[in-house]
């Protein structure tokens, strides 16, 4: 076997392997020379090669989202690095492990005008868990170093960086390693969780009538079904998922905004909604109404349950229960009681008005991204692993029940329409399922550089809803229908995928009515020699008008129950 020469990637390379890391994706560089060696001449890890830094990472992302294990990014010296940061943020923020390996000059050959050399040190410091930054010679430092940065990406739940100095000559080799590692031992941090909290929130809970559970991020299969009956059959409890939260439960209330959206003005039932004890689990929240409902008309009592973290989202956090969701149910909920109550009962018939309503909507709509959206729920096989941009399309997916056995995913750490597509790339590698990415058009184009490599699954499909810009931005506030509008907030443009799918060997589909869509979503599945895309083409001046409506007419029917009710 061959190894590099350099005892300090000897030394990197070991502690991965002992730390039984694995998943490796490298970008080509000379600064990184003795490490690429190192990973690609070992059987034991799994090399992946991406030339652009920025997506590498989005990939790397995509296969520890997936793995829930720490995956590794190597590039060489100099910007390259820079590349990784949209990723390494959504990492920090999305709680999943990365290891960031980047080579550098030795110390004394920073500033002093060598080329690809910038100040690497610490370069993330806002966005790590932990940035190591080794030293040529110090072989017990660099040795702790390596495995603190390792074991706080793994029991911390994010990014890490290592920094590596490496002097020339580079590309050197030996047959064996000249380097052991020992063992190193952490210590343990005590956990938050104390008895006298947890009583009190069960005689809240035991004792308040109305109580509402709101699930954001969450991975599919993480809480056991038993928790999700007790929840769901407490006449008391509303429990609101997001479409990333990955539970699907007869009783609970996925589409928050169809229920927000009608009543947003109306405060009498505003404050029927109004929970008196909040209890919140999951990652960060797409749904603006639902914050901006809770901001205003707060709940005496808020209580996160996380292993590692609580945001005060809606400015009235009681308690983080520092626990995994599902040990923390294990120990609660025996001792939960039904409380007497028609809250969940009354929103619950609110809920089946909605529905109709939005059936009969979806019925008189012409075609438009709602339409669009509607079919392609329908289209997607039920047994996938459905990655979603950023934007417009993730807010679209949140007005519509996602199939039993899909596992949703999107990049809402920091919600940015950058690497999305690399990331279902990514995840795709290691999925037990065929996978779908659904985008729209500005997060596909920004991202085109995800299709270039060589790890394109044959069953991979994606989905690109091209409005023609940055459709969101027609429904936000503004002047509309304006040179300065048109360019530089929806940045109109007349690009399509075609060209992209031909260069990079994908099947290329494209769509523009309801016939032309039916034929492309009836071929997309099934085996075939290779990716699909599909790319639908749909009304730009027409899908904020269709979207603004449907809001109306949802609102409209309560207004007419009110009046007579009254």
């Amino acid at each position: 076997m061959i190894y590099p020469k350099i005892p300090l990637a000897q030394t990197v390379l070991q502690l991965c392997k002992a730390k039984n890391i694995t998943e490796i994706v490298l970008s080509p560089g000379s600064r990184n020379a003795p490490l690429t060696i190192g990973f690609t001449h070992d059987d034991f890890f799994n090399s992946y090669s991406v030339v652009d830094e920025r997506c590498a990472a989005f990939f790397a992302l995509g296969i520890a989202q997936q793995t829930r294990k720490p995956a590794v990014l190597v590039c060489t010296s100099g910007s390259a690095l820079l590349n990784y940061y949209p990723a390494v943020c959504e990492a920090f923020y999305s709680d999943i492990p990365l290891v960031v390996i980047s080579a550098d000059r030795p110390a004394h050959k920073i500033d002093i005008g060598d080329g690809q050399t910038i100040r690497q040190q610490n370069v993330f410091a806002n966005h790590i868990l932990l940035s190591a930054n080794l030293a040529e010679g110090e072989n017990e430092f660099n040795e702790e170093q390596i495995q603190k940065a390792i074991h706080t990406a793994i029991t911390g739940k994010g990014p890490v960086h290592i920094n590596v100095p490496f002097e020339e000559p580079l590309y050197e080799v030996v047959n064996a390693p000249e380097t052991e590692v020992g063992e190193w031992h952490p210590e343990q941090e005590p956990e938050n969780y104390d008895k006298s909290t947890r009583d009190t929130f069960l005689e809240r809970w035991n004792s308040t009538s109305r109580k509402m559970v709101l699930v954001g991020v969450n991975y599919p299969g993480d809480i056991p079904l038993g928790y999700l009956d007790l929840l769901a059959k407490d006449p008391s409890v509303i429990v609101f998922t997001e479409t990333t939260s990955n539970l699907y439960y007869p009783g609970f209330f996925p589409g928050i905004d169809k229920i927000i959206a009608p009543v947003e003005k109306i405060e009498e039932e505003l404050k029927k909604l109004q929970p008196g004890l909040l209890l919140t689990f999951g990652g960060l929240v797409v749904s603006k109404k639902i914050k901006a409902f809770l901001r205003k008309y707060a709940p005496t009592w808020h209580y996160h349950i996380d292993s590692k973290k609580a945001y005060d989202t809606f400015f009235c956090l009681t308690h983080h229960f520092k626990s995994v969701p599902a040990d923390f149910f294990s120990d609660v909920t025996p001792a939960f009681r039904y409380v007497s109550s028609d809250y969940k009962a009354y929103w619950q018939e609110i809920k089946k008005r909605r529905e109709a309503r939005h059936n009969s909507y979806m019925k008189k709509i012409p075609f438009s991204d709602l339409k669009v959206y509607a079919e392609i729920f329908k289209a997607i096989p039920g047994e996938q692993l459905v990655h979603f941009s950023n934007s417009a399309t993730i807010r679209y997916s949140q007005l519509f029940d996602m199939k039993k056995g899909w596992q949703v995913f999107c990049n809402r750490g920091t919600s940015g329409i950058d690497g999305s597509t690399s990331t279902a790339m990514g995840a795709s590698v290691h999925a037990g399922l065929q996978a779908t990415l659904v985008t729209g058009d500005l997060s596909f184009f920004y991202d085109s550089n995800a299709l270039w490599n060589n790890y394109k699954r044959k069953d991979f499909r994606i989905i690109v809803i091209n409005n023609g810009g940055g459709g969101i931005f027609r429904i936000l506030p503004g002047h509309k229908n304006t040179d300065n509008f048109d360019t530089y907030f929806e940045t109109v443009h007349g690009l399509t995928a075609e060209h992209l799918c031909r260069m990079y060997g994908i099947a290329y589909v494209k769509a523009d009515d309801m016939e032309s869509l039916g034929q492309g979503l009836s071929g997309l599945y099934g085996t075939s020699e290779g990716p699909k895309l599909l790319e639908i083409f749909t009304p730009r001046k027409v899908n904020d008008g269709v979207l603004i409506d449907y809001f109306k007419h949802l609102s409209d029917d309560f207004s007419e129950e009110m009046s007579i009710e009254r």
